[in-house]
């Protein structure tokens, strides 16, 4: 990694651009004649500018909107998030939602994403990163792997405590890890951020939301550089969704996991490691990466790990 090419800016506080949110749905209308595959949440700066795109994969049974705050504080920073809700019920095979995500990345490259923006917002193509969390984070591994292909490059790849099913050997399918130390043939930079509780139960009733043998750790340990692993020691799997998730499943997300104090300071920590990743990797200003890998810039949680491949 070069040295830094500008002064850090605060990445874990929101950024300097005001953000709106807006959902849309995968439906034909007169004036969305191409509609999405599945229908989406998008973030983005409402101030003019051209921006790079995030494509963000949701967790296992959960909602994009449960991301809200997350998605903003990244778009904040000069960046338009596209979320799509991949599935509302679901079995154990990704295969749908690796397709599903390959076809949501080649409707964008029809240059239709325009069309629902400001016309003063500008996407750049150019420069797109893919993220999930959880089951969301093993799909977005599937898919840069070029397990599906697309129309469209991406140039880095996120995995927010991403979860290869419920233990090694029972993995979902199609299965991810190989269990093989730098087998990821992956032509992008890779960010893998972790949970410290997300290996924890719990409950006796209840096994751990990332189990040892199909999680982060085990993510990083097949990426080839250059490649990071960045774990918040104190905060759980989920700890990053929005400070109030409603509803049945919302209710949920605060008792199936093993959680932190409270959703805030991971919210900031993720969101913040997203945005040092991008700025990185898409617009070649690592500034803040390093800062994060130096210590110069002091995350909202205390970090139990940090590693660097490059």
């Amino acid at each position: 990694m070069s040295a830094p090419t500008s002064l850090a800016t605060n990445v874990f506080g929101f950024g300097s651009y005001t953000t709106m949110l807006q959902k849309v749905e995968s439906v034909t209308t007169s004036s969305m004649p191409v509609p999405p595959p599945k229908s989406l949440l998008i973030a983005t700066p409402s101030e003019a500018g051209e921006f790079p795109l995030l494509i963000f994969l949701h967790g296992y049974l959960l909602y994009n909107s449960f991301y809200s705050q997350l998605l903003q504080h990244v778009a904040s920073h000069g960046f338009i998030v596209i979320a799509p809700q991949l599935y509302i019920v679901a079995g154990p095979d990704t295969t749908d939602e690796i397709k599903s995500t390959a076809a949501i990345t080649n409707w964008l490259s029809k240059g239709v994403l325009q069309g629902l923006l400001p016309p003063y917002v500008k996407p750049n193509l150019s420069k797109l990163a893919l993220a999930g969390h959880s089951r969301g984070g093993k799909v977005a591994f599937a898919l840069a792997l070029q397990k599906t292909m697309t129309t469209l490059k991406f140039s880095t790849l996120i995995g927010i405590d991403p979860v290869d099913g419920m233990d090694k050997g029972k993995q979902t399918p199609p299965p991810v890890l190989t269990y093989i130390p730098h087998s990821f043939d992956l032509d992008m930079a890779v960010m893998v951020i972790g949970s410290g509780l997300g290996e924890v139960k719990r409950n006796p009733l209840f096994p751990p939301c990332a189990p040892k043998g199909v999680n982060h750790e085990d993510f990083f340990k097949e990426c080839r550089k250059p490649a990071c692993h960045i774990v918040a020691k104190d905060y759980g799997h989920l700890d990053m969704l929005d400070d109030e998730t409603n509803g049945f499943r919302g209710r949920s997300s605060y008792c199936l996991c093993k959680n932190g104090e409270a959703r805030e300071p991971m919210r900031r920590f993720v969101g913040g490691v997203v945005v040092a990743s991008m700025k990185a990797y898409l617009n070649g200003d690592n500034t803040d990466l390093i800062a994060i890998k130096d210590g110069h810039e002091a995350a909202p949680v205390e970090l139990k790990t940090i590693e660097f491949l490059v």
